[in-house]
């Protein structure tokens, strides 16, 4: 007598799975957290087969039922998940089977495969979670540019190579920040709306002979169109490793800020200390306080840059359609996903609650020639002189100061000094080699002049309003189309008929 597969997908095989197969293969730790999307997915699915005279009300309505007790569980924690059924998709069948029977439940598969059921329900899922990132990235922007508010003429020094540059104001280095984080919320609001496209209906690959309605399906999903080739639906997952890629260049970004806040909270530096709630000692030095969240946002992103390393090794050299290599597509998704929420309320917290020590910044910025740059503009525009004969002229000079052992904050010598050199000023001329007087000369646009640097200001807030307007809009969108959905179910299951349903 043949030992039969009790498996749905079973028929064709005369044995179970080994339990080797059953452990290596079963994905229910990555796809549980797809449960709600899942259910939703088949209800949006069962109520179009119904729409089309695939099913009668009445095993829509059988179907409908066992999916809204499966949700019961799902909303209350549950739901038993069985790691030999493989996936949530098998899982949530095999429940349905044996509530409606296998003459109504067996029905709910007709018109799909789990090939295009599982990047519904994933995309689904990536929708709500980029909107959670674009939220938590909205925060930390928020954050800066409070921070940032009234700061345009708190003076700092600015770096190239690690060295002192220009000087630049607080309000400029924040705002520089949020600059960035603005492309990266641009981006992710760019993977949203690539991955706005259904592929229910795709089914294995290439589509079904059944009169389905894929656009009516999208509709009650709430995406923005149909995933229209079927083979491209099923087999395709460069929408997450778009997903990842803004993920990554967004925790460069967090890394370099975070890279700020440990250097400049060092007592070389001393421009920043950061909170002591945020901060931890060491086990054996007593007068430690070290910036160890900071550190971890700065390292967590070689794990960002492994999630997507993964997703793009994984993709590497499959033939079209879908391949079982593409399971292991959600595991670095949510690990990124999740990541980024964290790293940006860490980053957000410590960027609310760190001290700016302006006087010290202040101390810094007059300290080692930052207004070098200046002098020689001056030297241009008052003096009519080549800009490389002022370079030349102001590095004489400075090298002349340094030993000395003195610095552009010494005005009277700086005259002398250029006098030297063939240039007659006077020391009243010379008051922008004070930090704040240079920075108030800067006015080219999107420089750190403190009328520029306020009009970049009030350019993020607004493009941070439009970010979070654009968010919400998708969001309300999706909530809507799960209440459409919603209130069909409740239709039917009332005793309704489909063709009374408004869809």
């Amino acid at each position: 007598m043949r030992n039969e597969s009790t498996k749905l997908w079973g028929g064709r095989f005369a044995a179970e799975p080994e339990a080797v197969f059953l452990d290596y293969s079963q994905s229910i730790d990555a796809d549980a957290r797809m449960a709600a999307e899942d259910i939703w997915g088949s209800e949006a699915h069962v109520l179009m087969l119904g729409v089309q005279g695939i099913l009668t009300d009445e095993e829509v309505r059988a179907i409908l039922r066992c999916l809204e007790e499966a949700r019961a569980h799902v909303e209350a924690g549950t739901l038993a998940l069985d790691p030999a059924d493989e996936d949530i998709h098998m899982n949530l069948e095999k429940f349905v089977i044996r509530g409606a029977g296998a003459e109504f439940g067996g029905k709910l598969h007709t018109a799909r495969s789990r090939n295009d059921q599982v990047v519904t329900d994933s995309r689904l899922h990536l929708r709500n979670r980029l909107l959670d990132v674009l939220e938590a990235l909205a925060g930390l922007q928020e954050a800066l540019l409070a921070r940032a508010a009234g700061q345009e003429r708190t003076v700092m020094p600015g770096y190239t190579h690690t060295q002192h540059a220009q000087p630049i104001s607080v309000a400029f280095w924040l705002t520089g920040h949020v600059a960035a984080l603005m492309r990266d919320g641009q981006r992710l609001l760019a993977a949203f709306d690539r991955a706005d496209a259904c592929p229910l209906g795709a089914c294995a690959l290439a589509g079904t002979s059944f009169p389905t309605d894929r656009a009516l399906t999208a509709r009650l999903l709430g995406f923005a169109r149909v995933e229209a080739h079927a083979l491209d639906a099923v087999g395709a997952r460069d929408v997450y490793l778009e997903a990842l890629s803004a993920l990554a260049i967004l925790h460069a970004h967090l890394s370099r800020m975070s890279e700020e806040l440990v250097l400049f909270s060092t007592y070389e530096f001393g421009m920043v200390e950061l909170a002591d709630a945020l901060t931890s000692g060491s086990s054996i030095m007593p007068q430690k306080k070290n910036p160890c969240l900071a550190e971890l946002a700065r390292s967590r992103t070689g794990e960002m840059y492994g999630c997507l390393i993964q997703g793009l090794t994984m993709m590497k050299a499959l033939i079209s359609g879908y391949n079982r290599d593409i399971q292991q597509d959600k595991p670095p998704l949510w690990a990124g996903l999740d990541l980024a929420e964290q790293t940006l309320g860490a980053v957000a917290a410590m960027v609310q609650t760190m001290e700016l020590r302006t006087a010290r910044m202040s101390e810094l910025a007059g300290a080692n020639f930052a207004t070098a740059t200046e002098l020689a503009n001056w030297l241009v525009s008052d003096r009519g002189l080549p800009f490389r004969r002022c370079h030349e002229i102001v590095g004489s000079l400075v090298r002349r100061l340094i030993e000395e052992r003195k610095t552009l904050g010494d005005a009277r010598r700086v005259a002398q000094l250029l006098a030297e050199l063939g240039v007659k000023a006077k020391v009243a001329e010379l008051d922008f080699l004070d930090p704040l007087k240079c920075l108030e000369r800067q006015r080219s646009l999107g420089s750190t002049g403190p009328s520029e640097t306020l009009q970049l200001h009030v350019v993020l807030v607004q493009a941070l309003h439009d970010g979070r307007r654009e968010a919400a809009s998708r969001r309300r969108r999706i909530a809507r189309a799960r209440g459409r959905t919603a209130r069909a179910v409740k239709h039917v299951l009332r005793g309704g008929s489909l063709a009374d349903c408004k869809l």
